[in-house]
C-alpha cells in the first residue's frame, strides 16, 4: 500500500497544483533557489533550538532526581525507560512522518516534547518526574523528522553538506545549552524554571515550523521545474520527489490528516515491513558496530584518563568539550570533503571509519596525555563525518521514498548500542581501563570488513526494493 504523505496535502512534497490553488496563484517570494535556500536554514535553526533546549535540562536531571528522594538504583530505571522508549517509538514515528507528511508529524513531535518539558518543570515527586519523560521518550524525534525532511528537499549530491550543516548547527544548540542551564540553576528553584524556559524554547521551535515558507517552498519548486529543470540542486530534488510521491500515494484523504488513523497504522506497519525484509542488514550492523566502538570510547573516559594519567575530571571535561567544538567544525568542512572525494560517500565513510579505528587504537595504547590529547582531535572530525556519511548511505541506498522510515530505524540502532554498549564497558573495564576502546576497536575493524565485502552495493548506488514497493 503506497504512502500517503503527499495525498495528504501535508509537507514540502505534497501536491503542487493544489498548493498554487490555496495561494490564489501567487508566486514564490524571490527566486526558487532563494526559497529553498530559505527554508533548509529555517532547518538549522529548528536543529539549535531543538538541542540548545534539550541541553540545558539533561545535565541537570539526575540531581533534580535525587533531590527528590529517589535511590540511585530508581532513577537509573527511569534513564533505562526512556531509551526504551525511544528505542521502539523511533522506527513508528520516522515512518508516520513518511505516512502523514513531515510538516504535521514535526509540528506534533516539538509540541508533545514541550508537553513533556512543562510536565518535568512540575515534577515535585518521582513518578509525575517518571510521567514527565513519557511523550519525550515516545515524541522527541525532531532532528530525525527534521533530517527527512532536508533528505526531501535537496539533492543526493548535496545532501550530506546540507546534513553536516544542519548537525553543526545542532551541536552549537548543545554546547551553549549547559551554560544556559546552569546559569538558571543557581537562581531560586532554578531547575524548574529551567524546565520551564526549555518548554518555551520548544513552543517557539512549533511556532517556526507552522511559519516555514511550505506552500512557497512547494510554488517555488514546481515553477523551477516548468523553467530549469535540472539547473538547481534544491530545487530539482524536491520536484523529483513532488512527481514520485504524487504519482504514487493516494491511499488517505487529503482533507483530513486524521480521517482514517487505521490506513495510517496499516501504512506505517507495512512500511516498516518493507524496511525489515529489505537488504539493508549490512547498513544498519555497520552503524551499531560504529556507534558501540564510538560509546565505548566515551563510556569511561574520565575514569580511565584519571587512573591512567592523573588527570582531573575538570581536565576531562574540557577535553570533551574540545572535541565537540571541532566536531562542529567537521560539520562545515563535509562539503569540501565529498568534493574532494568526488561525492562518493561509501569512500568517505570507509576512511572515516578505518581513521576512527586507528585512532581508538592509539588511545588505548596511549602513553601519554599528549597521545590522547591528538588522538581526541582526530576523532572529533572522523566520528562527526562518519555518522553523516552513514545516514547518507541509508537514504542512497533505501531510496528516499522512505526516508523517515529508514532514519527511524537508523536512530532505533543506535539506541541499541546506547543499551548494549554500558554493559560491555562495564564488563571490559573489571580487566583494564583499556578494555572498552580496545573492544570498540575490535567492532570497528568488523564494521570496515562488512563494508569492504559489500563494496559493489555501496558504490553502485543502486536502490534496495523494498517489500512494499
Amino acid at each position: 500500500m503506497p504512502s500517503a504523505a503527499a495525498a495528504t496535502g501535508r509537507g514540502p512534497a505534497a501536491a503542487a497544483g493544489r498548493m498554487e490553488e490555496e495561494d490564489g496563484g501567487r508566486g514564490a517570494a524571490g527566486s526558487p533557489t532563494a526559497a529553498s535556500g530559505r527554508f533548509v536554514r529555517c532547518l538549522y535553526v529548528v536543529g539549535f533550538l531543538d538541542l540548545f533546549g534539550v541541553s540545558m535540562v539533561v545535565p541537570l536531571m539526575n540531581l533534580h532526581i535525587k533531590s527528590l528522594g529517589a535511590s540511585h538504583t530508581l532513577a537509573g530505571i527511569i534513564g533505562s525507560l526512556y531509551g526504551i522508549m525511544q528505542l521502539f517509538s523511533s522506527t513508528f514515528v520516522g515512518c508516520w512522518s513518511d505516512v502523514v507528511g513531515r510538516r504535521y508529524s514535526l509540528l506534533a513531535c516539538i509540541l508533545l516534547s514541550a508537553l513533556g518539558y512543562f510536565l518535568l518543570g512540575t515534577s515535585t515527586t518521582v513518578f509525575l518526574f517518571a510521567v514527565s519523560r513519557v511523550p519525550v521518550g515516545i515524541f522527541k524525534h525532531t532532528l530525525s523528522i527534521s533530517k527527512a525532511l532536508l533528505s526531501d528537499l535537496v539533492s543526493e549530491r548535496d545532501r550530506p553538506l546540507v546534513m553536516g550543516r544542519f548537525n553543526a548547527a545542532s551541536s552549537v544548540g548543545f554546547i551553549l545549552g549547559p551554560v544556559v542551564g546552569g546559569y538558571l540553576t543557581e537562581l531560586e528553584d532554578g531547575f524548574y524554571q529551567t524546565s520551564f524556559t526549555c518548554a518555551s524554547i520548544f513552543l517557539l521551535n512549533a511556532g517556526l515550523v507552522w511559519m516555514l515558507p511550505w506552500n512557497e517552498e512547494n510554488t517555488g519548486n514546481r515553477e523551477h521545474q516548468q523553467g530549469n529543470k535540472g539547473t538547481d540542486s534544491f530545487s530539482a530534488k524536491a520536484n523529483r520527489d513532488l512527481h514520485l510521491k504524487s504519482a504514487t500515494n493516494g491511499a488517505i484523504a487529503s482533507d483530513s490528516l486524521f480521517q482514517s488513523p487505521w490506513i495510517q497504522v496499516a501504512a506505517v506497519l507495512k512500511r516498516i515491513k518493507g524496511i525489515a525484509c529489505s537488504d539493508l542488514w549490512d547498513i544498519f550492523l555497520v552503524r551499531l558496530l560504529m556507534s558501540v566502538a564510538i560509546l565505548l570510547y566515551y563510556s569511561n573516559f574520565s575514569l580511565a584518563m584519571e587512573e591512567r594519567f592523573g588527570m582531573k575530571p575538570l581536565f576531562a571535561g574540557y577535553l570533551m568539550s574540545y572535541s565537540s567544538a571541532l566536531g562542529v567544525l567537521a560539520g562545515c568542512l563535509l562539503g569540501p570533503i565529498t568534493r574532494l572525494y568526488q561525492h562518493n560517500t561509501y569512500r568517505v565513510l570507509l576512511h572515516s571509519s578505518t581513521l576512527t579505528c586507528m585512532l581508538i587504537l592509539l588511545y588505548a595504547s596511549a602513553l601519554s596525555i599528549w597521545m590522547v590529547i591528538l588522538s581526541s582531535t582526530f576523532l572529533a572530525f572522523s566520528t562527526t563525518i562518519g555518522r553523516t556519511c552513514i545516514i547518507d548511505l541509508e537514504l542512497t541506498i533505501g531510496g528516499n521514498e522512505a526516508s523517515g522510515t529508514l532514519l527511524g530505524v537508523g536512530q532505533s540502532v543506535t539506541s541499541v548500542g546506547r543499551i548494549v554498549a554500558p554493559l560491555l564497558s562495564g564488563i571490559t573495564q573489571e580487566f583494564s581501563p583499556c578494555g572498552p576502546p580496545s573492544l570498540g576497536v575490535g567492532l570497528a575493524l568488523v564494521a570496515i570488513l562488512i563494508m569492504n565485502a559489500n563494496k559493489q552495493k555501496y558504490c553502485s548506488h543502486g536502490k534496495v526494493k523494498l517489500k512494499n514497493q
